[in-house]
């Protein structure tokens, strides 16, 4: 008999590769995988809900994993894999008995990220990695209209990395919220799912838009032109969460 469990990670990704693992440094799937085995003396495959980039940040990713043990303390199995962690930036902070079929990524219905940003001069201190710093003045009703294109279903080829490995350049974003409070800007996108890259391209045009190197018309060709060389440089990754996945 097999068990399904759901662990949900939050996680600092500045000194990570990525969720997956890789041959180039180490990820946090192989760091949460490595913890796994020395609780259970035994290799453990974890699946995440997608991957997240070098430097992105998780408050909330999905991971599952099958077992042929029933755990029998949750609370105290957290712990003890905490303990293993706790020196790795990242925490378990919850975990749940799943149906056998459910699976982290293609069972997700929905997949919220968070993109944020520092409109000030001074230099990042406490956000440092963990925000975009923006010297220039941001125009947020600008930015907010070029969001507005941006929602809906769409060939993003312009918002593609060229290493991404989509089926179709054709992706549908439910929404985009963009908020601001005194210098801290927040970008809040829903969608099923993304291309490899797609939010930090978005942000990276929002970001010329919203400083005034483009004007809406110019935005507005970029993603009709669905040509990668059209996108503003990436946003960077310090500025990116994951902030949940919705089944």
């Amino acid at each position: 008999m097999k068990f399904n469990y759901q662990l949900i990670i939050e996680y600092d990704g500045t000194n990570f590769v990525g969720w997956q693992i890789q041959k180039n440094g180490i990820s946090v799937q192989e760091t949460v995988e490595k913890a796994l085995k020395k609780y259970f003396k035994k290799k453990i495959k974890v699946i995440g809900s997608g991957r997240t980039d070098a430097g992105v940040h998780a408050k909330n990713q999905s991971a599952n994993f099958l077992l042929s043990v029933r755990i029998k303390n949750l609370k105290s199995f957290i712990e003890s894999i905490n303990f293993f962690l706790k020196k790795k930036s990242i925490s378990i902070i919850n975990i749940k008995k799943k149906k056998i079929n459910f699976h982290s990524r293609f069972s997700a219905k929905k997949r919220i990220y968070e993109y944020q940003i520092t409109n000030r001069q001074g230099s990042l201190s406490i956000d440092k990695d963990r925000a975009w710093l923006i010297k220039k003045k941001i125009d947020i009703d600008l930015m907010k209209k070029g969001a507005k294109l941006l929602t809906g279903t769409h060939d993003f080829s312009t918002f593609r990395s060229s290493s991404c490995s989509a089926k179709s350049p054709i992706k549908t974003i439910k929404k985009i919220n963009i908020k601001k409070h005194k210098e801290k800007i927040s970008i809040i996108f829903e969608s099923k799912s993304y291309l490899q890259s797609q939010i930090r391209s978005m942000v990276g045009c929002l970001k010329y838009l919203g400083t005034g190197k483009w004007n809406l018309k110019k935005f507005k060709e970029v993603l009709i032109l669905k040509d990668r060389n059209q996108c503003a440089p990436l946003a960077p990754p310090s500025g990116l969460y994951l902030v949940e996945i919705r089944y």
